[in-house]
């Protein structure tokens, strides 16, 4: 464990050094616990927070009242505060939700409805208007959303860590938990495969092995992690200029995932997805990245059955044609920007979200933190987590 410390101060470990980990053990430091992280991989953020799109949600797509609702919305303002006072990259520039037919407009309607309950800024526009800011664009009306921005999520980690290696907390890379029981004296013991170790409370926060944790730990989580893959494009410097800031479509409120965007990045670059396919290992980002144990874990759980049957055809089918096919994405891409070509948009990697799936099909549409005594396992915490993630901070550290 390192130095001793007061038998007063609270010894809690965090396991995921992603960035809502990472956040939480900021959090317990300034209210003065001693804390440990253990992240299996040998860098942080090395997961969900290093492969997503960088953008500072505005809180617009939730349920009023939800957590993600709440906590989008404050996250929103924190972590740009955040960024702003610690030297890493950061931009509010907005965004537009295009409506690309008239079909579209009651969906559209109900976001700006939505986007006033949540309080966040945002007002309908002609497609005169949409024009000013996205001249290429396709639409016939559009949600300009003003609090919406894009920032160097892997950069806020790092001064994360900054902050947490100067206050003494104990960092552990290459330290997967491979065994959690509770102590003969209280609190929890963690194996790591060299040593145990001993704290006063466990807070997971493990991404797409959060469901894992807690059952190693004695749970039996409501909820099972199953892996979604989202694929990216990046449009080729010299078409860069097609793209402004970001495009979104109106979601499909039939369809769990908002569907393939365009968001220009820090570094000028666009990029350009993701689309949503079931990814074949927990890690997997890659159509070639399989676990067999992975799949039959999927296969076992009915949950994934049910969802099947509801999205399989034809949306997912769609989603699996699109990832193969370059034409396919490049025509999504252009009921938004019409000018998009395939021969503009390159393979630029992927992510893989951590969606919590329930025994009856159902995606968990909210957070989702389960407590245990000197336990708190946050199972579900997929966009907008990383925008939120000082103020899902703040709420486990209640909780602990």
């Amino acid at each position: 464990m390192g130095r001793l410390r007061s038998s007063s101060v609270r010894r809690v470990v965090v396991i995921g050094g992603g960035i809502v980990g990472l956040a939480v053990a900021w959090e317990l430091t300034r209210r003065g616990a001693a804390v440990t992280v253990l992240e299996k991989e040998d860098h942080w953020a090395a997961h969900q927070t290093g492969h997503n799109s960088n953008v500072v949600h505005a809180g617009l797509y939730y349920k009023p009242g939800s957590f993600k609702a709440r906590m989008s919305v404050a996250g929103n303002r924190s972590i740009v505060d955040f960024a702003r006072e610690h030297g890493v990259g950061v931009e509010v520039c907005g965004k537009l939700v295009v409506a690309t037919d008239e079909s579209e407009l009651p969906a559209l309607n109900v976001l700006a409805e939505r986007a006033e309950a949540n309080g966040v800024p945002a007002k309908l526009i002609s497609r005169e208007e949409a024009l000013e800011y996205e001249p290429e664009v396709a639409c016939v009306r559009a949600l300009r959303v003003e609090s919406t921005g894009i920032i160097d999520f892997p950069g806020v980690c790092a001064a994360l860590v900054g902050l947490l290696e100067a206050k003494g907390a104990e960092l552990r890379l290459n330290t997967p938990a491979l065994g959690i029981r509770a102590g003969s004296a209280g609190g929890v013991e963690i194996a790591t495969g060299s040593e145990v170790l001993r704290f006063d409370a466990l807070v997971n926060c493990a991404g797409l092995h959060s469901d894992r944790v807690a059952r190693l730990a004695g749970l039996t989580p409501r909820a099972r992690i199953v892996p979604f893959r989202g694929e990216y494009y990046e449009l080729r410097p010299e078409r860069r200029g097609l793209v402004r800031g970001l495009i979104y479509p109106v979601p499909d409120p039939t369809l769990p995932f908002l569907g393939v965007h365009l968001t220009r990045m820090l570094d000028g670059s666009v990029h350009a997805g993701p689309n949503a396919v079931l990814a074949l290992r927990r890690e997997g980002y890659r159509w070639a990245d399989v676990s067999p144990a992975d799949l039959a874990e999927v296969a076992r759980f009915s949950g994934a059955w049910r969802l099947a049957r509801k999205y399989a055809f034809p949306t997912g089918l769609d989603e699996v044609r699109r990832s193969f096919s370059k034409r396919r994405f490049a025509a999504s891409l252009a009921r938004l920007v019409p000018a998009v070509r395939p021969e503009d948009i390159v393979r630029h990697g992927s992510g893989v979200r951590a969606q919590a799936l329930l025994p009856d099909g159902s995606l968990v549409d909210d957070f989702l933190i389960e407590t245990a005594p000197n336990q708190v396992h946050v199972l579900n915490a997929p966009s907008p987590a990383a925008t939120s993630a000082l103020e899902i901070a703040k709420h486990v550290a209640d909780a602990v």
